[in-house]
């Protein structure tokens, strides 16, 4: 066989393929198959405005309790105010005021720290590395990251 019959033998196929395309039952089914991609375009569309709507939703129903709990917390903080408790306290510690039968001791700040001991110094790693060659002062400067060390100040 030549390459002129074979070129004639794929124009036939193409020819019948095409007749076939002619006929109405493949039309319908071309039609019947855009149909279904548009409406299950249609469907994604929705389905993904309603998600995105859900999350909205979703938001600022968290943000309406946390609003809720902030007013609760006002309204507590509110009654504390008002209450004789917090009115005893603050007289006390505002104007120096004692209950009916108490007596008030006044020590001076001198005499009261006198009985204190003073807090340790923690040894800063500046004291300890500052002549240290650069690689020691980075691990340390890792290690006090990681231990969750404050870093010395200059």
């Amino acid at each position: 066989m030549n390459k002129v019959q074979k070129l004639q033998g794929y124009i036939k196929a193409a020819y019948s393929y095409l007749l076939r395309l002619r006929d109405v039952r493949v039309a319908g089914q071309a039609i019947f198959i855009v149909i279904v991609l548009l409406v299950s375009w249609s469907g994604v569309k929705s389905i993904d405005t309603n998600y995105a709507l859900q999350k909205q939703i979703a938001q600022l129903q968290q943000q309406n309790t946390v609003e809720q709990l902030q007013n609760n917390n006002q309204k507590l903080q509110n009654d504390y105010y008002n209450s004789d408790q917090y009115l005893e306290l603050s007289a006390r510690q505002n104007f120096g005021l004692a209950a009916p039968g108490e007596t008030e001791l006044i020590v001076p700040k001198d005499i009261a720290l006198s009985y204190t001991t003073p807090l340790p110094t923690p040894a800063t790693t500046k004291d300890i590395n500052n002549d240290a060659p650069f690689y020691e002062r980075n691990i340390q400067a890792w290690v006090d990251f990681f231990l969750h060390r404050q870093p010395a100040t200059d």
